[in-house]
């Protein structure tokens, strides 16, 4: 994988920087832990996000490739079924709504955004 994102951020991409676009989930940000719960799940996605900006930071200082990360909103998944009860039904996504979605939050992406955290509707998510 490193040759393809070494040769990734050539001009001829139309991007001019490589992507690695994590995805995470907006229960693991530490300032918008509002509700408690899911010990494990926000756990390991919040250690996602550290490794995320840790290799953002090493990534930027030196190749031209960026990293982010993407929480995907609530989607009708298995995962998410047993706590859907709860969710405004605008919030509740299908897969290929909340996947039109990243993809676009992705071709929006900037250099400068590197090590940053985003929505599925591109707005950004504090740590």
């Amino acid at each position: 994988m490193w040759p393809l994102l070494k040769i990734g951020g050539r001009s001829e991409t139309g991007r001019g920087f490589s992507l690695i676009a994590n995805m995470s989930a907006r229960v693991s940000s530490i300032g918008d832990n509002g509700l408690g719960g899911w010990h494990s799940y926000r756990a390991s996605k919040t250690a996602l996000n550290q490794l995320t900006k840790t290799v953002s930071v090493e990534f930027g200082r030196k190749d031209n490739i960026a990293c982010i990360l993407l929480h995907p909103g609530t989607v009708d998944t298995d995962l998410s079924r047993p706590f859907q009860r709860n969710v405004p039904k605008d919030k509740l996504f299908t897969r290929e709504f909340s996947v039109q979605k990243l993809l676009s939050v992705i071709d929006n992406v900037k250099k400068s955004d590197n090590g940053k955290f985003f929505a599925w509707d591109g707005q950004e998510i504090p740590w």
